[in-house]
């Protein structure tokens, strides 16, 4: 039954992109329930409209096995001190954006107890690990699903979804707003910019932003005239400061707070690490080499599990290779350049997909804020 006063949500994000999502879908809530009340696990995107994180996102900002095992008790403590937490709180509804592997045992836990829980981002049960649909079964009401082929999967097992588009894709104009971000950036129209986008964790910080970096140099050295810029997510500097200074010495790379979609739609390719970068890359237009390294026990784990031969988003929905995917041992510094320099070589190339990413930009904009709403709140209603 939805409430008579305005809801109290529980959300959990973890990492940037999660805070980024989440912070776009408290938009449409707070558009329908303005007073509502947000509380949980989130980030400054969430902050914005009024969200209380109780811990901040970045606790969660790992990815790969060896390194969750690393963090797993201090992960683990923070999952049972919030069960705990909201189990005395009975918020109207917790949603869990993205972060599965945190999320659905918490959403569990939730849904045992009463609290409707909700899913925001299908797992990727399509690409690797299908056997999470049991616990998805188990552990949620509903799952808001952003893209269009996963509805019937869930509905084959018995697990209510809706397709609510890709807030993303809202959230950036159909026209890429180029020359304003190269002016923001003092980058005038003669140059060729190239974006590098090493992550916003800090495991792929270190085990990516090397190769990128260096990767840079190779292309500098090649034609020395272009220009790279580097998004940098909030925290990440100290990080990336030496890591620039030790394999990009002499390129010419303006490092940026944030600012990651001006770098975008201001670039005339991006070198960037798989993940949800991949897709806002995408939603601009631009052309790409997608990257990822990891320690080569997670590796050896993640290839054995994935059913798909693409892993970058981009290529996933488009069923094909349209960007090159350059992963583990093939993401070389001299491989990257190579495809990085065979994209600025090639403008009808460029513009081919240009046309591809344009298609697919309107196939995922649905108003993912409002659909999301309509469908949390026949969650509450039921």
């Amino acid at each position: 039954m939805i409430p008579q006063r305005s809801p109290r949500f529980a959300m959990v994000a973890g990492e940037a992109s999660g805070d980024l999502l989440a912070g776009l879908l408290l938009g449409g809530l707070k558009a329908r329930w303005p007073g509502l009340q947000g509380f949980g696990i989130g980030g400054p995107k969430m902050a914005a409209h009024g969200f209380e994180a109780w811990w901040p996102h970045d606790k969660l900002a790992v990815r790969g096995y060896v390194e969750v095992l690393r963090h797993y008790r201090e992960i683990s403590g923070i999952r049972e001190q919030l069960a705990q937490r909201l189990l005395a709180e009975r918020p109207d509804a917790f949603i869990g954006v993205d972060a599965p592997d945190f999320n659905l045992e918490l959403e569990r836990r939730l849904k045992v107890a009463g609290i409707k829980a909700i899913h925001f981002v299908s797992p990727s049960i399509w690409a690797w690990r299908g056997e999470r649909v049991r616990k998805i079964r188990q552990a949620v009401d509903h799952v808001l699903c952003l893209f269009p082929f996963e509805p019937a999967i869930y509905a084959a097992n018995d697990i209510p979804a809706t397709y609510v588009g890709h807030p993303l894709a809202d959230a950036i104009a159909l026209e890429v707003p180029r020359a304003a971000s190269r002016a923001a950036l003092d980058l005038d129209d003669t140059h060729q910019v190239v974006a590098v986008l090493p992550g916003s964790r800090r495991s792929e910080i270190q085990y990516i932003g090397p190769r990128l970096l260096e990767a840079a140099a190779v292309m500098q050295r090649r034609q020395p005239g272009l220009r790279f810029v580097l998004p940098v997510a909030p925290g990440l500097r100290p990080l990336l400061d030496p890591l620039v200074a030790k394999h990009a010495a002499g390129v010419d790379l303006q490092l940026l707070d944030g600012r990651s979609h001006e770098a975008l739609a201001a670039c005339d390719v991006t070198l960037i690490a798989s993940g949800t970068a991949t897709l806002e890359a995408a939603l601009f237009k631009r052309p790409m080499v997608i990257a990822y390294h990891m320690h080569w026990l997670s590796w050896q784990m993640m290839k054995r599990m994935k059913y798909q031969p693409w892993v970058g988003l981009p290529n996933i929905l488009l069923r094909d290779f349209a960007v090159p995917e350059l992963l583990q041992d093939d993401a070389t510094p001299a491989k990257l350049a190579d495809a990085g320099l065979a994209w600025l070589d090639d403008p009808p190339r460029c513009a081919a997909l240009v046309r591809r990413f344009d298609a697919l930009h309107r196939e995922l904009r649905r108003n993912t804020a409002q659909a999301a709403t309509d469908a949390i709140e026949k969650v509450l209603a039921a």
